[in-house]
């Protein structure tokens, strides 16, 4: 096995073993399983570029040498055919899909396999630290590989084979692929969607290009809103309007909302009329409710209807119709009646009446409902979709069990944000809402008036002056802040990081990059406050009336914000001894509350703020 950074740089010789250039690239055949390289692409004198047949040209390769069949002058040089690749320049260091993972990776280095002393193979992509390290250096590679492994945590090789691989940074729309290479037009909108939401925002617009109109709109009504309304805004109108009357009328209408004005008005009258009422009949509706997330296709039959006329009905329906689980009856003003179920229809004879089958009794939800409390509603029920009406009770739309999902999820990330220290409130707690809004979410700023009176309190007792400890908590907010964020830092790694997938980060690496912050803020507040304490100081120094005064005062300031650099750095230092804490607890089937963790590190922030400042207040 050989890397293509071993390759790169090497000298070409011919077979007089005079150098004629080094490698800078090589080419491969692209339509094969793992692709043949098919040509040496070398830099010749003066940067001259030139390129050969790999197979008429090359007698032999290792880590160190390309060597030729011939002398310099018998050699004839080729061209890159349309079905070929330059691994170098369209590969390395790109951007890739890796369409079995379903993920966007980065290419460190490419792997290749010599199946003769002169042919080359691809074998895959190298996405992993162990590329990078060997990119920058072999020798790198080597201490660290050796250096993990000797702590017990090897890094191992992440190849992600050429079959597996959708380039996006090069059009390859006239480049023959294998056909077992997986392409993006194969997958699952929703994965295509976790995709483009990965990648570079110009390579998105090249992902959307490859997908037809369907496609297109299934995935980005997959995505984020306001990450789809931006692509959206960066789309030809045309494309976009196209798009939009693709997509189910409920995800249209909830694209179109986070659009600007102006440009929502020109797509909805480029698009068919049919489907720009369907839009603009959802859009009518407030923010939140069910009005804005009900679709109105549904299948809807008369109460006199047979099983028979329900199964036509059903075939008759379009491909891209929304999922049917429930046929509706309604009458001629389109009053609801009764709801039949898919299955009723599958066991009931062709001649049964569908009223007589049909659950009458229907729990219904109204336009102007909270769209949480409709998806509480459909999860509680165990239903597929819940019909929307009006007052009078007539069918205005569905709301489905997928869009109740979405809704859940919003709700879930709020929960999230409770978890961490942080929650919402009601109508009726709008009197301790600034109270509540502080406590919840500046703490810190009790723990100042808190760490501000303990500081007066020791400095009067030691000097007699409680002013000089006022004025060092002036630094509190800085640390105590940072206490805060970490307790954050260490909750969103527990909940977004599975300790169990061998792809997630290392808790040392956790510890690493949280030191990291807390050193660089350490010293950047260090400097900073160091500055204005010298000019208090320096103040002092001209002699003016106060000048004792000055100087202490400026000393007590640089003292205290020494103090808070030392309490950032100890508060980062304790991340990974929260993380261990959570998951800990979470193994034990118990309940953390954030709010509590964010109370514990305030305090120690305090603790340790008051020990550091008095030790330096003492020296």
């Amino acid at each position: 096995m050989i890397y293509l950074s071993q390759m790169l740089g090497n000298p070409v010789l011919d077979a007089n073993g005079e150098k004629i250039g080094v490698v800078n690239d090589l080419g491969i055949a692209t339509g094969e399983v793992f692709p043949r390289v098919t040509s040496l692409a070398f830099q010749g004198p003066g940067k001259t570029p030139f390129m050969i047949s790999w197979r008429k040209w090359v007698d032999s390769f290792d880590d160190e040498s390309v060597r030729l069949k011939v002398p310099a002058t018998d050699i004839r040089f080729s061209y890159l055919q349309p079905e070929e690749v330059l691994i170098a320049r369209d590969l390395l260091n790109k951007q890739i899909v890796d369409t079995r993972g379903m993920r966007v990776v980065r290419v460190n280095d490419l792997k290749l396999s010599d199946t003769s002393s002169s042919q080359l193979r691809l074998l895959g992509a190298e996405v992993g630290m162990r590329g990078l390290l060997r990119s920058l250096h072999p020798a790198l590679e080597r201490v660290c590989c050796r250096v993990g492994r000797t702590l017990g945590h090897p890094i191992p090789e992440k190849i992600i084979a050429w079959n597996y691989m959708s380039l996006l940074d090069r059009d390859l729309s006239n480049v023959k692929l294998a056909v077992s290479h997986k392409t993006l037009d194969e997958l699952h909108p929703a994965d295509i969607a976790d995709i483009i939401e990965q990648l570079d925002p110009r390579l998105r617009g090249q992902v959307f290009a490859q997908l037809d109109d369907a496609q297109a709109a299934e995935a980005m009504a997959e995505l984020d809103d306001d990450q789809a309304a931006e692509i959206m805004g960066d789309m030809n109108e045309r494309d976009a309007a196209s798009m939009l009357q693709e997509m189910d009328p409920d995800d249209a209408a909830e694209l179109v909302g986070e659009l600007d004005y102006e440009k929502a008005e020109k797509l909805l009258k480029l698009m068919g009329v049919k489907e720009e009422r369907a839009i603009r009949q959802l859009l009518g509706y407030r923010e939140n409710t069910a009005g804005r997330i009900m679709t109105s296709e549904f299948v809807s039959l008369p109460p006199d209807a047979t099983v028979a006329d329900g199964i036509e009905r059903v075939r008759e329906l379009d491909e891209d119709f929304e999922t049917v689980h429930y046929l509706y009856l309604v009458d001629d003003d389109r009053t609801l009646k009764g709801v039949a179920s898919l299955r009723a229809l599958v066991v009931a004879e062709p001649a049964d009446r569908l009223l007589d089958l049909s659950e009458t009794d229907v729990i219904c939800a109204t336009p102007d409902d909270d769209q949480e409390d409709v998806a509480e509603d459909i999860s509680k029920y165990n239903l597929l979709a819940m019909p929307v009406v009006d007052d009078n009770r007539r069918m205005l739309g569905i709301v489905t069990v997928d869009d109740a999902l979405d809704v859940l999820e919003e709700e879930h990330a709020e929960d999230l944000q409770i978890a961490g220290g942080t929650t919402g409130l009601g109508e009726d707690d709008e009197n301790r809402h600034v109270l509540w809004h502080l406590l919840t979410h500046e703490m810190w700023v009790f723990f100042w008036f808190a760490g501000a009176a303990i500081l007066a309190a020791v400095t009067n007792a030691m000097a007699g002056d409680a002013g000089i400890g006022l004025l060092a908590a002036a630094a509190l907010p800085v640390c105590l802040r940072a206490s805060s964020n970490m307790v954050q830092y260490a909750i969103a790694f527990f909940i977004e990081v599975d300790e169990d997938d061998e792809d997630a980060p290392s808790v040392a690496g956790f510890a690493l990059r949280g030191l990291g912050s807390a050193l660089v803020f350490a010293l950047l507040t260090v400097l900073v406050l160091t500055l204005f304490g010298g000019a208090l100081e320096g103040l002092g120094s001209f002699g003016s009336v106060g000048a004792d005064v000055l100087r202490m005062a400026g000393e007590s300031v640089r003292q205290g914000f020494v103090a808070s650099a030392v309490t950032i750095v100890a508060a980062f230092a304790a991340a990974p001894g929260v993380l261990q804490l959570l998951r800990h607890r979470d193994e034990a089937d118990k309940t953390t509350n954030g709010l509590s963790l964010h109370l514990v590190a305030l305090v120690g922030a305090v603790v340790v703020f008051v020990a550091v400042y008095v030790l330096l207040y003492l020296a």
